[in-house]
């Protein structure tokens, strides 16, 4: 399927933070230089009204903002929510938002799942996704961003490797890569692949953004991506490898979703990240 010539917009540059309700009364105080865009997903955000609207207003008139989505399930078999992508697109240009990103993944059949679920790797699977993908660039009007996403159990049949997949579902429907550095080592923990051989594998040319975070290990070492820790030393590592690849320039945001933080901790993280982008080496291959 040939995908029209999608304008790819201007994004955000440097290190980010996921925006939180929790943190607004620090932020007023003064948003710390390191921190140079939000990230807000649009299901909490969009059509709301009120102090919410408010506080949002305040910050989106000031930073750059990034537009993740939770919920529109684009390897899922139930109708593409074309309602929720109108109000995200409304939202975005309310906001001045340029970048849209979604997770590879399904999360619905009649209804929410409230989970991100991984898509069987069959030929099959990619036409769907790429279709669907498709009709969310159509109605947003530009390319949107794709996120490698975690998963805990491995869908049966798979007729080709995740990095193969991933890379069939970008190139055919001509979209961008949201590359998570976190969910590639935990991934690579519970089902024993190597996480660099995974990040070389991938469509590195079309990334647009980055997401890193920490994790939880449950008892028996499972590994499962709360965004509730920390980041760790290995994730850290994998992320000066994607630099080295990329070169520092892409926006890359902290996610902090739970056991959040107070804003000085948070910030030494995100100052992290920015270090990191500061010392990348030149990239080995560009974005597109």
């Amino acid at each position: 399927m040939s995908s029209p010539p999608y304008v790819t917009p201007q994004h955000p540059q440097g290190a980010g933070l996921g925006f939180r309700r929790e943190l607004i009364g620090a932020l007023r105080q003064g948003v710390p230089d390191c921190i140079r865009f939000f990230e807000v997903a649009p299901e909490n955000w969009a059509g709301i009204g009120g102090r919410s609207a408010r506080d949002l207003r305040e910050f989106t008139e000031r930073y750059p903002f990034v537009c993740h989505g939770l919920s529109l399930s684009l390897g899922g078999i139930a109708p593409l929510d074309e309602a929720l992508l109108r109000r995200i697109k409304a939202f975005m240009r309310e906001h001045g938002m340029t970048l849209y990103t979604e997770h590879l993944s399904w999360s619905s059949d009649a209804h929410q799942l409230y989970d991100l679920l991984p898509i069987p790797l069959t030929e099959k699977a990619v036409r769907w996704t790429v279709d669907r993908i498709a009709q969310a660039q159509d109605i947003l009007g530009q390319r949107i961003a794709i996120e490698n996403a975690s998963y805990y159990v491995a869908p049966p049949g798979a007729e080709m490797s995740e990095s193969e997949f991933i890379r069939a579902v970008i190139t055919q429907a001509d979209c961008l890569l949201h590359l998570d550095i976190n969910n590639i080592y935990v991934n690579s923990c519970n089902f024993a692949f190597d996480p660099i051989a995974f990040l070389d594998a991938l469509p590195l040319e079309r990334t647009a953004y980055l997401h890193v975070a920490g994790h939880y290990v449950e008892s028996d070492g499972l590994l499962i991506d709360t965004h509730g820790a920390a980041v760790i030393d290995p994730v850290w590592s994998l992320l000066t490898r994607a630099y080295q690849r990329l070169g520092g320039d892409l926006p890359t945001c902290l996610e902090r979703d739970f056991n959040i933080p107070d804003l000085t901790t948070l910030t030494a993280e995100v100052a992290h990240i920015a270090r990191l982008q500061a010392a990348a080496a030149p990239p080995q291959r560009r974005s597109a």
